[in-house]
């Protein structure tokens, strides 16, 4: 079946069906990387996205149920210039073809992905339709025309209510902005007791759960749609340890007053290198975002800049001057390196071990007492 894709420039790309028969619309974005191709369908920051993959072989090792990064595709349409539906692998339990069928996703191929690589470099990314029908194109523009962009991505891909990953380590309280579930390994394979809660969680609930640390997880769409969340961070800010990724990041930032602004064409692949300042160390890392921390920004801030992106030098990484708290772009969960960032969530226990040690607790029984004492004094009075 015959399947095209509109951009809003009015450029039109003609190509074959592999996934579900049906129309989507949503933001043409492009990623970088040879595989992966699973854990990018299945990366929640992804919501309401068309994602083009700029290598030209897809499909090829199939689908796999243990590299899934959610329960369930949240993308809106898949380009590849090349879909391969037998795949060669011992792991594959179905083909990505079937994959999209089952999620009701479009999905083109046999389109030349070089040339819109080259469209959204040049121009940014810019909203499009994915189509399965045989409506006119003029009838698609005008579609396209008075289609918006969504804002509710946050809510649509977060967890609706509380679960926990019990552990016999720091109690952490991961903020569920659009988890990948490599965060969530990340933390379980260090002992720690995770506890799950959703976007709009606020920082007095947060308090009740006792943590030890608060992980703020990745998450699709602008920083600023989220208010809720910088308003969380800045309550807790300097209370409880806090560890940013991605979505994260810039929520942490703004928390501390500095400010993000959208790119032109976003940072989407497995091979972006990253530099650490402190010792000029370069990074593979992994990223999906379309938004940055502008640097000018952080100067009226308590922020620090700890690592850069060597290709075009916005802000990869940040810490706070006086509080325990810091933060990265990149995803140092995905394991592009492979383990070469996983370091960052040991710096994290660490931060969280130093800053017990530094602001020790009262012990519960006397808390219990002297509340105790406080009520019966009130009941006397």
């Amino acid at each position: 079946m015959q399947a095209r894709l509109l951009l809003e420039d009015g450029t039109l790309f003609t190509g074959q069906s592999f996934g579900a028969e049906t129309q989507t619309f949503g933001e043409v974005v492009f990623n970088t990387g040879i595989t992966g191709y699973q854990e990018v369908l299945s990366d929640p920051s992804y919501c309401g996205q068309i994602v083009s993959m700029t290598y030209p072989l897809i499909g090829n090792y199939g689908i796999s149920r243990d590299d899934f990064e959610s329960i369930r595709p949240s993308i809106h349409g898949f380009v590849v210039r090349r879909y391969e539906p037998v795949p060669s692998n011992w792991r594959a339990q179905y083909s990505l073809g079937d994959l999209l069928k089952e999620y009701n996703i479009p999905g083109i191929t046999g389109i030349d992905t070089r040339m819109l690589t080259r469209i959204l470099r040049q121009h940014g990314t810019m909203k499009g339709i994915l189509t399965t029908g045989t409506e006119r194109v003029e009838e698609l523009q005008e579609r396209l025309g008075g289609i918006q962009l969504m804002t509710d991505q946050v809510a649509r891909t977060s967890t609706k209510s509380v679960f926990s990953s019990p552990g016999f380590g720091p109690r952490i309280v991961l903020v569920d902005f659009g988890a990948k579930s490599g965060i969530l390994r990340e933390l379980t394979q260090r002992g720690c007791d995770v506890v799950v809660v959703p976007h709009n969680t606020t920082a007095e609930e947060i308090r009740k759960l006792a943590p030890d640390g608060i992980q703020l997880s990745n998450g699709p769409g602008d920083p600023k749609d989220v208010p809720y969340a910088v308003q969380m961070i800045k309550d807790l800010l300097g209370e409880i340890p806090i560890f940013g990724i991605c979505l994260g990041h810039q929520l942490f930032a703004l928390a501390c007053g500095a400010d993000t602004t959208r790119l032109k064409f976003g940072h989407r692949g497995g091979n972006h290198p990253v530099k650490e300042l402190a010792t000029g160390r370069c990074y593979v890392t992994s990223q999906n975002h379309g938004y940055t921390v502008l640097e000018d920004s952080i100067n009226s801030t308590e922020l620090s800049v700890t690592h850069i992106n060597n290709n075009d030098k916005t802000i990869e990484g940040l810490k706070h001057n006086k509080y325990p708290a810091f933060s990265v772009q990149y995803h140092p969960e995905a394991a592009p390196g492979p383990f070469d960032s996983s370091y960052l969530f040991d710096e994290f226990l660490d931060m969280i071990r130093e800053h017990k040690q530094n602001n020790p607790q009262k012990p519960r029984q006397a808390v219990l007492a002297a509340t105790l004492k406080g009520e019966l004094q009130y009941a006397q009075k």
